[in-house]
């Protein structure tokens, strides 16, 4: 099963939104007046609106609402709109000093402290097999490119299986604060530049490259989505132009002069737009595509429709309706703690997904998820994030700022970072820094042991073994063990033998004895591929060499839309992929074509051959090349999920209890039988017996580990299956 994307519970896992905060506390040229005292309640309450949006529909619809979107514009509106004005006017200093300083203190400390929760939640309740992921993203999360390590991950097959983590959602901040500070160097680096050269046209300026650097960004958005969708949604640079357009609503804001009947429309369809987001537009699929425009547009025609140029009311009294009506207490109130917010509600649902094996949050369920995403939010607003972030002389005004109405904010401690609170905050993120570090490398050591699971002794680890020759297995220690499965590969993974899912290339790669002059050809996707250490064995055994036709999660089919076994992602570059690895197959002519000729049934229980298979073998046999087609092994589900073995007895299963039974991944005749007639020189191969009893497929044979994932072999269990898939090809090519 491939799977850009994490494996879907109850919510969709790589619609993470954005963090729906502001950097700064906005002032009142922040919100596009000139006038002090006025203040954008009704954005407030768009924030509230949004973060309502994006946790709801999070715990109970598993879609994605359109609030990352908002949250993204506006965080534009606010970052971008105020530098705009601050930055290019000639009398301001050109040190950006001050506001990263901001930056920092606005969004590390409540950060830093849903982390360390994240940390002790995942040590309590995740098995250690998860470990070392939520080190990663950990780190990537502190250091603003989770969504960097998200896409790395979706592209990536052998970690394309793993839960969906706790931190994923943090993406949106990482793409904000990459844009926060991208924006920051490039307005001060123009206005340095530019300020003597253009003087009064400055402002002019900036904002043309804005608006070219906007649709540059739209464009490549539009290109990435078409290309690999599920890589381009976390892609910076296709989410810069949700940020930029924001950020020229801010530049436009002050010249609005619309009539109040034009601005209630406006206001009227932009917000049934937002409200209405989730629910019409398949989000998770759709954006950062042209469909982004629906949320986007729509925060920004929200913004627009609040201002207007000849009335800055110091309240909301003057404001369109609808800006009015999110200009309510409790939506501002929502809307000022949607940062901290936004950062508990999805760990706590995936925590609670996690304890209870669930795949969705029942009603109950998700109101008390919510409500103690919304007291711990409470709390680290009023207790982490105000005390660190308003900085004030003693005795001075309180700065406006998005406070919490029923809080004012009073003279002494309370609006001062405390050394004690900050030295915390501090010391968290350091322990949090060092103990991801210092359990990344624990795994690394363990995993070192690993090169010596090539020379486990066959009496003592006889895997396939156990079950083909029923032999005796010894009470040892399983290998490899949870923490050495994942990287236990075959040796043309980690020599990058196999394309990715992005790479075009066929890639040709030798093994077995090179020097022989008979050749096997191995060919298709992961799955063909895990079949090499017992190939590489039996080549240089009888003399034959293994030349590799791979690519991640494409077998040889001559299906024209390739769907992605796992999301049913669109995969157009598989089929160009086999066009080409065809015309080289048959070119090179060799003595057998090794792939795979099943594949697992998605409606239910058991195998098939595909139909798109028979082109392929029709091909194949026009040139008189022989198939060998080995059947599938079986791929692991639970519910209709793929689950890991390896975090199955990490939580204290055994080898029954994280196994599958037979019926459910195998029918009970392998299906490829059905075409020899058909096919004479298709070799049907059947190694279920190697990987299965007669009931059960267990996660654990004489020994050793079967999975290093969901639905591939561990390297070091194929070599196991090396005398069975010896013995059935000697009898299919007659060489031995």
């Amino acid at each position: 099963m491939i799977a850009l994307s994490p494996p879907r519970p109850a919510v969709t896992p790589i619609a993470g939104p954005a963090s729906g905060s502001v950097p700064t506390p906005p002032s009142a040229a922040a919100m596009g007046t000139r006038k002090a005292g006025f203040y954008r309640h009704d954005l407030d309450g768009l924030r509230g609106v949004a973060i309502a949006l994006v946790a709801v529909f999070h715990v109970w619809f598993g879609r994605v609402s359109g609030g990352v979107d908002v949250f993204l514009a506006l965080s534009g509106f606010f970052f971008g709109g105020k530098l705009l004005r601050v930055a290019l006017n000639p009398k301001s200093s050109l040190s950006p000093i001050p506001d990263l300083i901001r930056l920092v203190r606005r969004l590390l400390p409540a950060l830093v402290v849903v982390l360390a929760a994240c940390a002790g939640l995942t040590i309590w309740i995740q098995p250690q097999t998860r470990w070392e992921t939520f080190a990663d993203q950990s780190l990537a999360s502190l250091g603003y490119y989770q969504n960097w390590e998200l896409a790395n991950t979706a592209s990536d097959y052998l970690r394309a299986g793993e839960a969906v983590s706790p931190l994923q959602h943090i993406w949106s901040m990482s793409v904000q604060g990459q844009f926060y500070l991208s924006f920051l160097l490039l307005i001060f680096g123009f206005a340095f530049l530019f300020r003597r050269a253009l003087r009064t046209h400055l402002r002019s300026a900036f904002v043309v490259l804005i608006t070219a650097l906007t649709v540059a960004s739209f464009w490549y958005a539009v290109v990435a989505h078409q290309d690999n969708q599920s890589l381009a949604y976390y892609n910076s640079f296709a989410r810069a132009w949700e940020l930029l357009l924001g950020a020229l609503a801010g530049a436009l804001v002050p010249y609005i002069r619309w009539p109040m009947w034009l601005r209630t429309v406006v206001g009227t369809v932009a917000l049934a737009a937002i409200l209405s987001c989730g629910a019409l537009i398949e989000g998770v699929k759709e954006f950062p595509g042209p469909w982004a425009l629906v949320p986007v547009g729509a925060t920004v025609a929200f913004v627009l429709a609040g201002a207007n140029r000849h009335s800055h009311p110091s309240t909301s009294a003057k404001l369109p309706w609808p800006n009015r009506w999110l200009a309510a207490g409790p939506l501002v109130t929502l809307g000022a703690m949607a940062y901290s917010l936004y950062l508990w509600h999805w760990p706590l649902l995936i925590f609670w997904l996690s304890h209870t094996g669930h795949k969705h949050a029942s009603v109950l369920e998700g109101t008390v998820i919510l409500l103690l995403s919304g007291v711990l939010a409470y709390l680290t607003t009023r207790l982490v994030e105000d005390p660190l972030r308003y900085r004030a002389p003693a005795g001075a005004g309180p700065t406006p700022v998005l406070s919490i109405p029923w809080r004012k904010p009073s003279a002494g401690w309370w609006r001062r970072p405390t050394l004690a609170l900050g030295s915390t905050v501090v010391l968290l993120g350091v322990a949090l820094t060092a103990t991801s570090f210092t359990w990344r490398e624990h795994v690394t050591v363990q995993r070192a042991s690993g090169k010596e699971l090539v020379k486990l002794s066959k009496d003592d680890y006889p895997g396939a073994r156990a079950l083909i020759k029923h032999q005796r297995v010894p009470k040892l220690r399983m290998r490899p063990t949870i923490l050495e499965a994942k990287k236990d590969l075959p040796k043309s993974t980690r020599e990058g033998c196999i394309s990715t899912f992005t790479n075009p290339a066929l890639i040709n790669c030798t093994y077995g004895d090179p020097e022989a002059t008979r050749t096997v050809a191995l060919a298709g996707g992961s799955h063909a591929e895990h079949w090499l250490p017992a190939l590489d064995i039996l080549g240089q055994r009888h003399h034959f060499k293994v030349v590799t036709y791979l690519k991640m999660g494409c077998p040889l089919s001559t299906e024209k839309v390739p769907l992605i076994m796992g999301n049913n992602a669109p995969y157009p570059q598989c089929y160009e992929w086999v066009g080409k690895t065809m015309t080289k197959l048959i070119a090179d002519h060799p003595d057998f074509v090794f792939t795979t000729a099943t594949r697992p049934w998605n409606i239910k229980p058991g195998d098939v051959m595909p139909g798109t298979y028979i082109g392929i073998w029709k091909q194949l046999s026009d040139n008189h090349i022989p198939i060998l087609g080995v059947r599938d092994t079986p791929w692991l589900l639970r519910d209709g999920d793929p689950f890991q073995p390896a975090d199955c007895l990490a939580s204290g299963g055994d080898a029954e209890s994280c196994g599958m039974k037979r019926s459910e991944a195998l029918a009970d005749r392998n299906p490829t039988l059905d075409f020899v007639t058909r096919f004479p020189l298709l070799k049907p191969l059947d190694l279920s017996d190697a990987v299965c009893d007669k009931e059960i497929c267990r996660a654990v044979e004489g020994n050793v580990l079967v999975y290093h994932d969901s639905h591939h072999l561990s390297a070091t269990y194929m070599r196991t299956m090396t005398g069975e898939l010896g013995r059935q090809m000697g009898a299919a090519t007659g060489w031995w």
